[in-house]
C-alpha cells in the first residue's frame, strides 16, 4: 500500500467520485481520455495530477458544469493566485471540447471483437470492447439508445447482411429476425 504524499488527494477524490457517479471503470474512463490505466489510478489516488490537456479531456468526458470544472481546475492548481481565472477556464473548456471533437470517432472506423448490453426500464447501453495483448478488454465505444430504435439498428443490420451475402433480390424480403 503506498503510504507517500498525495499533493492531489482532493483533486483525486474528485475524479474517483466522478467515476464512481457514471458507474465507469478505471478501463473505461483511461481508453476514454486515451490514457494508461495505471497514470488514471495515480491521478485518483491523489499522487499525479493530469496535464491540462488531460484535465480538459476528463471534464469533456463528464460533461461537466462549468463550476465544477472550475473546482477540478483549482484543485489541480491550474488557478491563479487570486482564485482562479474564470476567462482560463472558459478557453480551457473551449479547447477541451475542439480536443474532443478531433478524437471523436464518428470520422473514424473504430474495431471491436467484444459487446454487452445492460438494459433499463428507458432503454439500453451498448458497451464496445477491443482485446489488448494482456487479454485485457478496453471500451471503445458506448451507444445509448430506446428500445424502438435498437429494434430499427437489428432491422437495418439484418437487411445489410441479407443484402450481403445473397445480393439485391432478397432486399426486399428481408429474414424474419425477430
Amino acid at each position: 500500500m503506498n503510504h507517500g504524499p498525495k499533493p492531489f488527494k482532493q483533486l483525486g477524490e474528485t475524479l474517483r467520485d466522478l467515476r464512481n457517479s457514471n458507474r465507469e471503470s478505471l478501463a473505461e474512463v483511461s481508453g476514454a481520455v486515451e490514457i494508461d490505466e495505471h497514470i488514471l489510478k495515480r491521478y485518483e489516488a491523489g499522487i499525479d495530477r493530469p496535464d491540462e490537456e488531460i484535465l480538459n479531456l476528463l471534464i469533456s468526458h463528464y460533461s461537466l458544469q462549468e463550476n465544477l470544472a472550475a473546482q477540478l481546475w483549482e484543485l489541480a492548481g491550474y488557478s491563479d493566485a487570486e482564485g482562479g481565472d474564470i476567462g482560463v477556464i472558459e478557453e480551457a473548456m473551449s479547447v477541451a471540447k475542439q480536443l474532443f471533437m478531433v478524437i471523436s470517432p464518428e470520422n473514424r472506423t473504430i474495431y471491436t471483437d467484444g459487446i454487452s448490453v445492460d438494459c433499463s426500464k428507458s432503454g439500453l447501453q451498448i458497451t464496445f470492447t477491443q482485446s489488448t495483448p494482456q487479454d485485457r478488454a478496453v471500451v471503445v465505444s458506448k451507444l445509448g439508445m430506446s428500445y424502438e430504435q435498437a429494434m430499427e439498428v437489428i432491422k437495418t443490420i439484418g437487411i445489410a447482411l441479407t443484402y450481403e451475402k445473397y445480393g439485391q433480390t432478397h432486399l426486399l424480403s428481408p429474414p424474419n429476425i425477430l
